[in-house]
């Protein structure tokens, strides 16, 4: 079903709010879209790994009844709901899901030149990044549901390969995200045509070849219109993403990036929500690289996905630097994980750091679902051999750069986060060794 048709409803209404700022458009316009994303939902809506009805959804019950029906003897309670604690830390409630993420997947030069001698060293041919990645491993299967963020373009295996400021970067470092255990990827960013239709085209038959979902990018108008939902043992979790611009660059449609618009984006969620998603997520590339604070666009959009009640969590990535968490109005907002991978620069120490993040969400005894726990660890790129490192206070991989470059990196991580009072709402750093210790 093409996109024309389930927003014609929703289309006048939007046209007499034109006048009014994105951000109040998003909160009138979701009633519209409500009653639109009801009125097609058997329509429409690409949905992946979305099977029956899951934990949280129930089925309809007609109201009233013959005399007959009230007559008849109270049917038997049905089998109790089973326990889904999930991954992490111990579930408050009867069910409990966690999703970690992570930032920019920002592959330069040094790195394939790192991916070619890893590989070398395996006895295996051309490019290995899962050395590059391991250290993520461990965090990884302590959740539920993992998500990068692919940032660039790929070529083919054997190249050519290019750096800034146009990418076209190998699609080992899709492979080996799957290896060391991502199951999806967001790819808006503003990187994401700098190799035009070919190179969207690339990175999308490269995740699918991998056997990672994806979303933010897409390769027809059909498919944009669709809702990546991922469904984990307690929970439906949807995905919804969006780059604040693409480097003065034009699509070749205008459907093939998701952009950074708090109405576009509430409208996707409210079809999600209809779609049967438990948890909404909100993805933003967007900031001022290499700051310390979330810029106004940043906190303007994602309060305003907050405020429209359809997301349970936002975060972000793009600023190649670690940026505040704040807990607005209950719901947690991460502003910048700084860059998943990346090389080290010589210039901007933030762009050596970043952050991994693993949210647990649990559901209360109304169905609904909001987080339980948020918790981070700071990490900074090594190189001799370029590695991911954790240099959480746990020191899970040993000392990273130096015992003093890793403090300083963990208490400058430290004070960006905590500079909108994270801690105070409960956010805290993530001490792998010492959850898995006490794992049975």
């Amino acid at each position: 079903m093409r996109g024309s048709r389930f927003w014609a409803g929703a289309e006048p209404t939007m046209a007499r709010m034109g006048n009014m700022s994105g951000i109040a458009a998003a909160r009138i316009g979701l009633a519209v879209l409500a009653v639109a994303a009801a009125a097609q939902l058997a329509a429409c809506g690409l949905v992946a790994e979305q099977g029956g009805n899951g934990p949280g959804i129930s089925a309809a019950k007609p109201a009233g009844g013959t005399a007959a029906a009230q007559q008849s003897p109270t049917p038997s309670p049905g089998p109790a709901p089973t326990p889904t604690p999930g991954a992490g830390p111990a579930c408050p409630t009867l069910r409990c899901t966690s999703v970690l993420l992570t930032g920019d997947m920002l592959v330069h030069t040094q790195l394939w030149q790192q991916a070619r001698d890893d590989a070398a060293a395996a006895g295996k041919p051309g490019l290995d990044f899962t050395p590059l990645l391991e250290g993520q491993r461990r965090y990884i299967q302590a959740s539920d549901l993992a998500i990068c963020h692919q940032e660039t373009p790929v070529a083919g295996p054997d190249g050519p390969f290019a750096a800034h400021p146009s990418f076209n970067v190998p699609p080992q470092i899709i492979t080996a995200s799957k290896a060391v255990g991502y199951r999806a990827c967001t790819t808006a960013s503003n990187h994401t045509i700098d190799r035009s239709t070919d190179g969207v085209l690339r990175t999308l038959d490269a995740l699918d070849a991998a056997g990672l979902k994806h979303t933010g990018s897409y390769r027809t108008e059909t498919e944009s219109q669709g809702i990546l939902i991922l469904q984990t043992d307690g929970a439906k979790i949807a995905i919804i993403a969006g780059t604040y611009g693409l480097n003065g660059q034009y699509p070749e449609y205008g459907w093939q990036v998701d952009m950074l618009d708090a109405t576009a984006m509430i409208a996707k969620a409210v079809k999600a929500r209809a779609l049967g998603a438990d948890i909404v997520l909100g993805a933003m590339h967007a900031g001022d690289e290499y700051a310390s604070a979330a810029n106004a666009q940043q906190q303007d959009v994602a309060h305003a996905l907050v405020d429209s009640g359809q997301f349970t969590m936002v975060y972000g990535h793009h600023t190649h630097s670690v940026l505040p968490i704040e807990n607005y109005k209950g719901t947690w907002i991460v502003y910048g994980l700084g860059n998943g991978v990346t090389e080290l620069s010589p210039w901007y120490v933030v762009n050596n750091e970043g952050l991994l993040v693993r949210a647990q969400f649990s559901q209360d005894a109304a169905g609904n679902w909001a987080a339980s726990d948020l918790a981070w660890t700071p990490s900074v790129m090594v190189r001799d051999p370029y590695r991911w490192c954790s240099v959480a206070s746990d020191a899970p991989q040993g000392v990273c750069a130096t015992p003093e470059a890793d403090a300083a990196t963990r208490q400058r991580t430290l004070t960006v986060v905590d500079s909108m009072g994270a801690a105070a709402a409960g956010a805290h750093e993530l001490l792998i060794t010492r959850e898995q210790q006490r794992s049975p």
